[in-house]
């Protein structure tokens, strides 16, 4: 049992470093969709747009000097992060306009950015304060933030916690694209757990509904692993 939760906890690593970050270079883009969907459905509002749509506004030009910094081609998330004279960071944004659409979109990044850094326990509690978005676009970044929190707490070697999160980020966005990773991740950390059957459950799951992800040959493979 233990040769098998080390090969297990070794697995599970490689699925973290393979394909966590992928949505990151994204992430501007869905950003502005959207922020530009919550301000317009602010301008419907009335009084509403007096208020919340300038705020969104303004947030939203804040954000863009961080998001500069993070999806440059050589980041500097410290910088993105903390900000400078020359422009915001994640953190000014959460200070200044942390209820917000680019208040909370800032909770995640900076939560990003303190991961990057190492600093798990505030990359785990700063991801946490972001509240979940509606829309096909936010439903990605919903599942992106659950599936951070679960590396986040693979790191920490608290597998049963890793494994709600897992499940959170396949619940939040059931797709073809991230699902089948995070039921990977959840399968895996089942397995460090010791859990084969509902490692096993996970891993057909994967087989069943996603067969043509790039998870699913590695499903079978761990699958032949925890039979």
């Amino acid at each position: 049992m233990a040769k098998q939760q080390v090969a297990g906890q070794e697995s599970l690593g490689e699925a973290m470093n393979r394909t966590e970050f992928f949505l990151e270079k994204h992430g501007r883009t869905m950003s502005y969709v959207i922020l530009a969907l919550f301000v317009l459905a602010a301008l419907g509002f009335g009084y509403r747009a007096l208020i919340v749509a300038p705020r969104a506004e303004k947030a939203a030009a804040l954000i863009s000097e961080a998001q500069n910094r993070f999806d440059s081609e050589t980041p500097d998330y410290e910088l993105a992060l903390l900000g400078d004279a020359n422009g915001a960071g994640f953190l000014d944004v959460i200070a200044r306009y942390g209820s917000t659409p680019s208040g909370n979109l800032a909770k995640h990044y900076a939560g990003i950015c303190y991961l990057h850094m190492g600093d798990l326990e505030n990359a785990a509690a700063t991801l946490a304060k972001f509240s979940p978005v509606k829309g096909i676009p936010g439903q990605i970044i919903n599942a992106q933030n659950f599936g951070l929190q679960g590396d986040v707490a693979v790191e920490l070697q608290d597998y049963a916690k890793a494994v709600k999160l897992f499940r959170k980020a396949v619940n939040a966005s059931d797709n073809n694209l991230t699902a089948p990773m995070y039921l990977y991740k959840a399968a895996l950390a089942e397995q460090a757990l010791g859990n084969a059957p509902q490692a096993a459950e996970l891993l057909e799951r994967i087989l069943a509904s996603y067969p043509m992800s790039m998870e699913a040959r590695e499903a079978e493979k761990a699958l032949g692993r925890v039979n």
